[in-house]
C-alpha cells in the first residue's frame, strides 16, 4: 500500500538544470499547463458562437463571469471592475486546478504550498503596487488606524505591519491545508476500503459522498481565495 502522502510529490518528467538552478519539469508544472490549457478550451468553446439563448458551455463561463463580477462589485466597489481579469484568471486557475486534482492519477499543485505561496505572494505584490500607484507615501497611513491616538502608535504600526505582511502567509496556507487535507483524507478511506476486500462494497456510498464534498470544498477554496484577494484590493484602493 502507497502512502497517501505519496500524490502529493513532486516528480522530474524532464530535468534541465543551469548551473545550481534547477529547471526541470515536473509533474506539477505538467498539470498547471494542463489548467491552462483547460481554462483556454472553456472560455474558447464558451465564447466561440454566443447567442442570445446561451448553451451549455456559454452558460458555464457567463456564470463564472457573473460570480467573479459580483464579487469584485460587492467586496471592491465600482474602483475594482479595472481589475476583473486579475481576479478573474486568479480564480479560474485555482479552481481548475482544484478540479483537475480530483481525477484520478492527476496531481493536484494547488496541495503544493510553494505554488500557493507564489500565488498569494503575487496577489499581494500587486495589490501593494496598487496601494502606492494610488495613493502614494499616504498608504503608509494604513498602518495608523484613522481616529487612533497618537501616544498608541508605536504599538498599533508594528501590530498592522506584521499583520499585512502575514496576509500572504495566511491566504496560501488556508488553500494548501484544505487541498492537501482534502486529498489525503480521500486516500485513507479508499485504502482503508481495498482492505476490506469484499467488505469494503460498504463503504463505496461513503467515498462518494466525501468525494462529492471534496469537489464542493475545492469550488469553496478557490471563491475564498479570490474574495480574500477582492478584499486586499479593498483596502489598497479605500485604505481601510
Amino acid at each position: 500500500m502507497h502512502s497517501p502522502l505519496e500524490q502529493f510529490t513532486v516528480k522530474t518528467l524532464i530535468p534541465f538544470h543551469i548551473g545550481d538552478v534547477d529547471l526541470s519539469f515536473t509533474n506539477s508544472s505538467l498539470f498547471m499547463m494542463i489548467s491552462a490549457l483547460g481554462i483556454f478550451f472553456f472560455l474558447g468553446l464558451g465564447l466561440r458562437k454566443p447567442s442570445v439563448v446561451p448553451g451549455r458551455f456559454q452558460s458555464l463561463v457567463e456564470m463564472a463571469y457573473e460570480l467573479v463580477s459580483t464579487m469584485i462589485q460587492d467586496n471592491v466597489g465600482h474602483d475594482g471592475k479595472r481589475y476583473f481579469p486579475f481576479i478573474f484568471s486568479i480564480f479560474l486557475f485555482v479552481l481548475f486546478g482544484n478540479l483537475l486534482g480530483m481525477i484520478p492519477y492527476a496531481f493536484t499543485f494547488t496541495s503544493q504550498i510553494i505554488l500557493t505561496l507564489g500565488l498569494a505572494s503575487l496577489v499581494f505584490i500587486v495589490v501593494t503596487c496598487i496601494g502606492f500607484i494610488k495613493h502614494g507615501f499616504k498608504f503608509f497611513k494604513f498602518f495608523l488606524p484613522e481616529g487612533a491616538p497618537l501616544f498608541m502608535a508605536p504599538i498599533l504600526i508594528p501590530i498592522e505591519i506584521i499583520s499585512y505582511l502575514s496576509r500572504p502567509i495566511s491566504l496560501s496556507i488556508r488553500l494548501f491545508a484544505n487541498m492537501m487535507a482534502g486529498h489525503t483524507m480521500l486516500k485513507v478511506f479508499a485504502l482503508f476500503t481495498m482492505l476490506l476486500g469484499i467488505y469494503g462494497i460498504s463503504t463505496i456510498l461513503l467515498n462518494t459522498v466525501l468525494i462529492g464534498f471534496e469537489v464542493l470544498v475545492a469550488f469553496l477554496q478557490a471563491y475564498v481565495f479570490s474574495v480574500l484577494s477582492c478584499l486586499y484590493l479593498s483596502d489598497a484602493i479605500h485604505m481601510h
